[in-house]
């Protein structure tokens, strides 16, 4: 069970409010009814997460920093609370219709995983390139695997025909309530294991940022529970999609051919609804280069004794390279999954 938290301070987004999604319709913004349900809701099904410190961090950043280290989670990724919290959701006969999920992996294979202990068929759509880690074991977990050509073709488009074909339920990475709820339980669990004198003063979050549900979730229950702490999203350098979309005010995409270490985190664009939540939460937006995300892996092995893939060590690769600036300061770092081939390692040794 959660220990006492604060009392809840009104949001500042409506959870009824809607938005009109161009291939979902109309998808309902959550709340922090929605993630306190999701937290009970899949309290069974997942790991509690620990915090982790380390005194050397904490000097290099110039502040107390505490990690999040959803890499240990089962699945090794954050994205198993929300694939676990959607499908939960989902009706009888939409379970025995099946579901359709398009990911760069972590959440694919997180859907296969919740969907062979619910007894439910998946359907995964991935890039050709994803890593051969995270396709295989979303193969071994009994789920279909339909590969695409990430520069020429649209994920969404195929998930569509295969609904079609299918009779299935989609459950996309980020434009749906049940899975940004889902995720945003690591925001309730972190502030609920923080010392309270720590809570009080944590001024800052950050978390790696792709499609943007993770950091969106997040958002929902900082503003109820800590609304003074600055959230920060973390890009790649060469997928700062978001980072572009709060300068400009709308959603940007990235350059078609765009490549980078960061796999888990190549959406082509902010998904929409992550998007209309971020903009009312987001402080900033930064972004990192992959040597910068190499030497923050290597950190997490030699100092932290934890493997993070790439994209899920952007945020502590921001606190190393001064992009979040503590100050003296308290900050909250999530490392989002840990999923990573032995080819990446090796190139990041080789880099160390």
């Amino acid at each position: 069970m959660l220990r006492d938290i604060p009392h809840p301070a009104p949001g500042r987004l409506r959870p009824e409010a809607f938005i009109e999604h161009e291939l979902l319709g109309e998808l309902r913004v959550p709340g922090y009814a929605d993630v306190l349900e999701a937290a009970g809701r899949i309290r069974e099904h997942v790991q509690r997460t620990p915090l982790v410190r380390s005194a050397r961090l904490d000097e290099i950043a110039g502040g107390r920093v505490w990690l999040k280290a959803e890499n240990l989670q089962v699945t090794g990724s954050f994205k198993i609370r929300g694939a676990f919290n959607a499908m939960l959701c989902l009706s009888p006969e939409q379970r025995a219709r099946g579901v359709v999920a398009y990911s760069t992996g972590n959440h694919g294979q997180a859907i296969a995983w919740a969907a062979r202990r619910l007894g439910v068929p998946a359907t995964i759509v991935m890039p050709v390139d994803a890593p051969r880690v995270k396709v295989e074991r979303a193969l071994s977990q009994g789920a279909r695997v339909e590969h695409y050509d990430r520069h020429t073709q649209s994920r969404e488009v195929i998930g569509m025909r295969l609904l079609a074909e299918t009779g299935g339920t989609l459950i996309p990475p980020g434009d749906d309530t049940a899975v940004i709820a889902g995720q945003a339980t690591v925001a309730l669990e972190a502030l609920a294991d923080l010392p309270d004198a720590a809570r009080d003063q944590l001024e800052w979050m950050a978390a790696p940022c792709g499609g943007g549900g993770l950091i969106a979730g997040c958002g929902l229950v900082f503003d109820v529970l800590s609304p003074e702490t600055r959230l920060v999203a973390v890009e790649p350098e060469s997928f700062d999609d978001t980072v572009r979309s709060l300068q400009s005010g709308k959603r940007e995409s990235n350059p078609p051919g765009a490549t980078g270490m960061c796999d888990a985190l190549q959406a082509p664009t902010p998904a929409e609804l992550p998007f209309e939540i971020n903009r009312h939460y987001l402080a900033r937006a930064v972004s990192v280069s992959d040597e910068e995300v190499m030497a923050a892996m290597n950190f997490a092995l030699d100092e932290l004794h934890l493997l993070v893939e790439p994209g899920g060590a952007v945020a502590l690769a921001a606190l190393l390279c001064g992009r979040v600036a503590l100050e003296g300061g308290h900050a909250l770092v999530v490392l989002s999954g840990g999923n990573v081939d032995r080819a990446v390692l090796q190139r990041c040794w080789a880099q160390a």
